[in-house]
């Protein structure tokens, strides 16, 4: 998105070819930027410039990225044409309200359908830079306020409640943008020309998350995983694996552009149940599912709280885990803003075989996979094929370390 609006070209090298980021470079080709992919994993995009952007006849179909959504909603409210935004059906149904609400501040004019998709864009709106504090951490909301803020009047600057992932003030700044931080504030002035630059794209941390407990809850062998993204937003969850006594190495620190990267070395641990620290909630947010499967796993009790955010995503992820670990024998409490689970590490088998029903929700459909490996019979994983939108060789790679999986 930033190399579409940027001067000159830009390669990404390590592009995830995954549903959510091709209906990315879907959304920007329909808006006239030129895009090449040259070699598996290779992008090449010819920006346009801040105000080449052209508008679309048709809807811009998110599919199923929340991410692309909420961002290109900042994007778009600054442009001088009517946009449309569309996503499948578990798109369709999640809130945009939050981040129409600070952009409406700003001057956009932004209609959604009772708080959800499809969002209606006017364009020809002139934004005003302002001084919005997020009520809910969002990096979402953030970076929507500050995609805008790059066509707004003046200064803008977002103050968020709690640190969430910061990857487009660091690819701002790759960019050329002026962007500095005051505290938990964001700042950024409005009409900054950005300049197309070359961008390696780290290992996703959230994908090496369900590795990372596979690893520490298997029954013997090392687990290497290379080149792995270590933003501090985002690496919540090794903070709490590490908690909770996972053996777990991280060697080969460097800086590959703006993203910290790193080599972890798995190694199978006892782990111990952990109450989650509120300030680790929101940057572990996406990881959760997978940790609730860690957390069956350890040696008593674990507890999350303020986690009201997962209700919200691509599934209500704290009711279908809930739902998945009973139909598994999983001794475990829903709370309205977390779960309370027993822990039964060291007893044999974690879970009985069953089936569990995924609800289109990849990341769900993925920690239950990563449960077989302490369960005493198979387990049956419906509605998986969302797997793809973010992972899509989650399957051959879970196989070449040892899972055994069947797609039926």
């Amino acid at each position: 998105m930033l190399g579409g609006i940027a001067r000159g070209a830009t390669r990404i090298e390590g592009f995830l070819e995954g549903e959510d980021c091709l209906a990315t470079l879907g959304a920007l080709r329909s808006l006239g930027v030129p895009i090449a992919r040259p070699a598996p994993g290779v992008v090449e995009v010819q920006g346009v410039g801040p105000d080449g952007l052209k508008g679309c006849t048709q809807a811009l179909d998110m599919g199923n990225a929340g991410t692309a959504m909420r961002l290109f909603m900042g994007l778009l409210a600054g442009q001088t044409f009517d946009s449309t935004l569309v996503g499948d059906s578990s798109l369709m149904r999640r809130p945009m309200e939050r981040a129409a609400v600070p952009l409406r501040l700003m001057g956009a004019y932004i209609e959604t359908r009772e708080g959800r998709p499809p969002v209606h864009i006017r364009g020809g709106q002139r934004l005003q830079g302002i001084d919005f504090s997020m009520p809910v951490a969002s990096a979402q909301v953030k970076s929507a306020v500050l995609l805008a803020g790059l066509y707004a009047d003046g200064e803008t600057r977002v103050t968020e409640p709690a640190v969430t992932r910061d990857h487009t003030e660091r690819m701002l700044r790759g960019f050329g943008v002026d962007i500095r931080r005051e505290g938990a504030t964001a700042i950024l002035r409005g009409g900054q020309p950005l300049t197309g630059a070359r961008v390696a794209v780290p290992g996703d941390f959230s994908s090496a998350a369900f590795f990372m407990v596979a690893g520490s809850i298997a029954g013997a062998g090392e687990l290497v995983l290379e080149d792995v993204g270590l933003n501090p937003t985002r690496t919540g969850l090794l903070e709490l694996l590490l908690a909770m006594g996972a053996d777990i190495t991280v060697t080969d620190r460097r800086d590959d552009g703006p993203e910290p990267i790193g080599t972890l070395i798995v190694r199978p641990a006892r782990l111990r149940g952990i109450e989650v620290p509120e300030h680790v909630v929101p940057l572990a947010i996406d990881e959760f599912p997978v940790f609730f499967v860690a957390a069956a796993c350890a040696e008593g009790p674990s507890l999350l709280r303020g986690a009201e955010e997962l209700r919200v995503k691509e599934s209500d992820r704290l009711a279908v885990m809930a739902e998945g670990l009973r139909a598994l024998g999983v001794e475990h409490e829903l709370l309205p803003d977390g779960m309370r689970l027993a822990g039964r590490g060291g007893a044999g088998p974690v879970f009985r075989g069953g089936a569990v029903d995924s609800h289109g929700d990849h990341r769900i459909a993925m920690s239950f996979a990563i449960a077989s490996l302490q369960a005493a019979g198979d387990i049956r994983i419906a509605d998986v094929a969302n797997v793809a939108t973010s992972f899509p060789g989650f399957a051959d790679l879970a196989r070449g370390i040892g899972l055994s999986l069947e797609a039926v």
